[in-house]
């Protein structure tokens, strides 16, 4: 079950220096059973001091939105670009803002996506059919690209998005065994 709390979006109290309160890790992907709900905080301009005090206002306040424990890790937003900060990624591609709701990413004007490249030639027919049902749906049921918003962009080619990275994975792995995976920011 996933901890939703940027579709709640909560109303919290905090400083105008901040420049998004971001949820990401597991319990943004659909599939997963976190251990707790990770959230960045990003400010603009605030001591380190400053930042800690904020940070732990926050997960006061959001604490009472989860039965799992919120876990903050608080970051400029210079420091946030930084190659040495292990967590970026993970924001940049998963990481819902409690303030708008959205991606973090598109206030940067950017849009996370996921591209899964597959391939069917191994399978035999009977496989491949499996296969397109599961994309598409059969018989007036849905298929995943329809069910959680997924585009097949070229035969071999389908892009969704971040969250359900796991479904799609799952599906495909019962099915073939021979797909990558690449992560696009637009």
């Amino acid at each position: 079950m996933m901890q939703n709390l940027w579709q709640k979006k909560p109303e919290l109290t905090y400083n105008q220096n901040i420049f998004d309160i971001v949820q990401f890790g597991s319990s943004i992907l659909e599939n997963t059973k976190p251990n707790d709900i990770d959230i960045a905080v990003i400010y603009i301009n605030l001591s380190i001091k400053d930042q800690l005090d904020n940070s732990q206002l926050i997960k006061n306040q959001l604490q009472k939105f989860s039965d799992l424990p919120i876990h903050i890790k608080s970051f400029d937003l210079y420091s946030f670009f930084d190659e040495s900060n292990f967590a970026r990624e993970n924001i940049l591609f998963y990481g819902k803002s409690l303030i708008s709701g959205d991606y973090f990413a598109k206030k940067l004007g950017l849009n996370p996506r996921i591209q899964i490249f597959y391939s069917l030639r191994h399978l035999k027919k009977k496989e491949k059919v499996k296969f397109n049902y599961m994309l598409r749906g059969k018989k007036g049921e849905y298929g995943l690209l329809k069910k959680y918003g997924g585009s097949l962009l070229n035969p071999g080619l389908i892009e969704i998005y971040p969250e359900y990275e796991n479904i799609f994975i799952e599906s495909i792995k019962n099915i073939s065994n021979k797909f990558d995976i690449k992560k696009v920011l637009y």
